[in-house]
């Protein structure tokens, strides 16, 4: 198979999967692994998130902008952009200071992620039957006790297959958020998170790179962001109709089948 169809593939992988809560991370490293697909210094599979920030910023475009200009003067807008950086803060600090060994031990075990996967995708099938009520509504106005649990279960997804929207929706649901407003705030909170990281990769990885790597990375990024798009308009809309149950059954038998393709020798 090309290096530029498995690029295609995985950044349709990266699209559909980035804000679902099956770790979009876990998935491409995976499919890259089974494919053959080997990217210098892993990355493509960290670049092409940015196809997927670009959804987020298209999507809510206006609501950002309401978040831009009206900080200064609205106190709930100050409230929810200093609830999104606290939550963001200790994943930034752990992923600077566990970098090496994120990129060179996790992204490089398979079947860790295929066991993360797995185990995650039960937890979630029991948090998804969880009849705790929801206490917290609205993500604007989370208590800064909340955000900053959030961003503590989002330090989970340093190991790929966690999934950084499972960790975040997890944490949420049990500090007694409801599904729509736990997902929701995934999307925001994606935007410092995945945008430091891919910051931080350029910076380590810069010299590593060739021009076929950006060629790959450009037509992963594309197709991430037209994938990711559909994504985020109907993901809300489903995880209320639907909860996370099927994200949960998908974790688990990608995870099942990925050890029995190890166990033979792929």
């Amino acid at each position: 198979m090309s290096d530029w169809f498995a690029a295609i593939l995985l950044g349709l992988v990266e699209g559909l999967t980035e804000f679902i809560p099956v770790s979009s991370t876990g998935h491409i490293l995976l499919l890259g692994h089974f494919l053959g697909f080997e990217s210098e210094g892993k990355t493509f599979e960290i670049v092409i998130q940015m196809g997927a920030i670009l959804a987020i910023v298209t999507v809510y475009f206006q609501r950002l902008w309401t978040l831009a200009t009206r900080w200064p003067t609205d106190p709930k807008v100050r409230h929810f952009i200093l609830g999104v950086l606290i939550a963001f803060l200790p994943a930034a600090l752990a992923g600077v200071f566990m970098y090496d060994i994120i990129k060179q031990v996790f992204f490089e075990t398979p079947i860790v992620i295929c066991i993360a996967l797995i185990v995650g995708g039960v937890l979630l099938l029991l948090l998804d039957r969880m009849k705790k009520a929801p206490v917290y509504l609205d993500v604007n106005t989370y208590p800064f006790r909340v955000y900053a649990l959030i961003g503590l279960f989002q330090c989970l997804a340093l190991l790929p297959g966690v999934s950084r929207s499972g960790a975040t929706i997890a944490g949420g649901l049990l500090l007694g958020t409801d599904k729509r407003s736990a997902a929701e705030f995934t999307f925001f909170l994606a935007l410092p998170t995945m945008g430091g990281a891919v910051a931080y990769d350029l910076y380590k990885s810069w010299s590593d790179l060739d021009f076929t790597d950006f060629g790959l990375i450009g037509i992963g990024f594309a197709v991430a962001f037209v994938t990711a798009l559909f994504v985020v308009r109907f993901l809300l809309d489903f995880v209320s109709r639907h909860g996370f149950a099927p994200f949960a059954w998908w974790r688990i038998a990608v995870g099942v089948v990925g050890l029995g393709l190890l166990w033979a020798g792929f």
